[in-house]
């Protein structure tokens, strides 16, 4: 059984940053797609970014790109989302998840984190 464990949310103004932050402690954790989705409330979770682990490559939704990072510490087999220009918008529980394949679809993911709330205040 794959565990996950994420740290790092809070409450943050507007244009603010946070870093969430992910460990797995999966020791083939290089072969694993690991993703991280949101849910606000009385919304349908939705994708916010992956990354696959053994080559580091990334892809982000829209309404995040350009302000959110996805990286990998193999040393440390964490995953961090680099939260930057925060808004209210962004408001959420970020799930952190692994799976085997790179998609965007909550589905596909098998493994996932029990969730950090990030508040965003305007």
């Amino acid at each position: 059984q794959v565990q996950l464990v994420e740290s790092g949310g809070g409450m943050v103004q507007a244009g603010g940053s946070l870093r969430l932050s992910c460990t797995i402690s999966e020791r083939t954790f290089r072969s694993y797609v690991m993703a991280w989705f949101r849910q606000a409330p009385g919304k349908e979770r939705e994708f916010v970014a992956r990354i696959t682990w053994s080559i580091g490559s990334t892809s982000y939704a829209d309404p995040v790109k350009g302000r959110f990072t996805i990286s990998r510490d193999n040393a440390k087999s964490t995953v961090y989302l680099q939260m930057n220009s925060l808004k209210p918008e962004d408001t959420a529980v970020y799930y952190c998840a692994a799976g085997g394949i790179a998609t965007i679809r909550s589905f596909d993911y098998d493994s996932w984190g029990q969730g950090t709330q990030v508040t965003v205040s305007s």
